[in-house]
Formats: C-alpha cells, sequence, structure tokens
C-alpha cells in the first residue's frame, strides 16, 4: 500500500521559486535578505531609548506617515488581527502617544490619530536611528558610499513597482 504524502503544512508559504530560475538571482536576494534583517535589527536597538516597545512603535509609525485610521485599518496594515491591535492601541493611549475619537459616521467605529507628543517622538526614534548609521556608513570609502546609494536608488525603483 502507498503512503499519500500529506498536505504541505504552510500552503500560503508556496514558493514562488519556480518563477525565478537564476542561481545568482536567488544568491542575490537571500544576501539583501540577511543584509536587510541585520540592519534593521541594529537600528532597533535605538528605539529602546523611546520606552516604547517595537509594535507600538511600528503602529505608531502607521498613524503618523498614513494618517488616522480605523483600528481595522490598523491592524490590516500591521498584520495583525483586531484584539492584539486593541491591545497597542490602548498602550499607545494610555503613553497619550494618539488620540482616539468616534467616528464621525459610525457610532462603532474610532477614529484613531497620533498626538503631537506621538509624532516628536517617532520623528526623534528616526533621527536617532538614522544619526547612528550615518556614524557608521562614515567608515566606508567614498566609492562604497557611492555604490551604496545607487543601490539605494535600484531598492527604491523596485520598492516602487513592488504588487
Amino acid at each position: 500500500m502507498k503512503k499519500s504524502s500529506p498536505p504541505p503544512r504552510h500552503s500560503s508559504f508556496a514558493s514562488p521559486q519556480s518563477k525565478v530560475d537564476h542561481p545568482a538571482t536567488v544568491d542575490l536576494a537571500d544576501r539583501l535578505h540577511s543584509a536587510a534583517i541585520h540592519l534593521l535589527r541594529r537600528m532597533r536597538k535605538q528605539d529602546a531609548a523611546s520606552g516604547e516597545g517595537p509594535a507600538r512603535l511600528s503602529a505608531l509609525s502607521v498613524l503618523v506617515f498614513g494618517g488616522p485610521k480605523t483600528l481595522g485599518e490598523l491592524a490590516a496594515a500591521e498584520q495583525v488581527k483586531p484584539p492584539t491591535m486593541s491591545r497597542i492601541v490602548a498602550g499607545l493611549a494610555r503613553s497619550r502617544l494618539i488620540e482616539i475619537k468616534p467616528d464621525a459616521d459610525d457610532a462603532r467605529r474610532v477614529s484613531i490619530r497620533a498626538t503631537g507628543k506621538g509624532t516628536r517622538l517617532l520623528h526623534k526614534g528616526r533621527q536617532l536611528r538614522v544619526s547612528d548609521l550615518a556614524l557608521h556608513l562614515h567608515a566606508l570609502t567614498p566609492g562604497e558610499l557611492a555604490q551604496l546609494a545607487r543601490g539605494v536608488e535600484v531598492l527604491r525603483k523596485l520598492l516602487a513597482n513592488w504588487p
């Protein structure tokens, strides 16, 4: 009797690799992915000074740069379920980093927006991360900085066309 294979456990993680048949492209994607993760982890160390956790800062960022949102919109933007976002929003409200107002059109919904304090906190955190990164970039040669600048422009172009 032949055993059947179990279905894939994470079908939502289906590999798009069949579309990429260039090993060099896959290798570059792997190295870029790794570098991006390591860079973000190092930059996050500056966020500890804010006193807020990464989930709260991320949600606050959506509000500062994307404008007011409903709880559902914010949860979708952060890829979490509404109950999780409710806890994050409650913490941000306790810290007075956001303001929650009833929706003018629907009493069941609320509009969440960053306060001046929240906006200042987020901009200060960004300033600290950028300053820290600039300090480390200073160790590169002018040629390496020029190469990196070209790479950043290529990434911006790629991201602009990302579906």
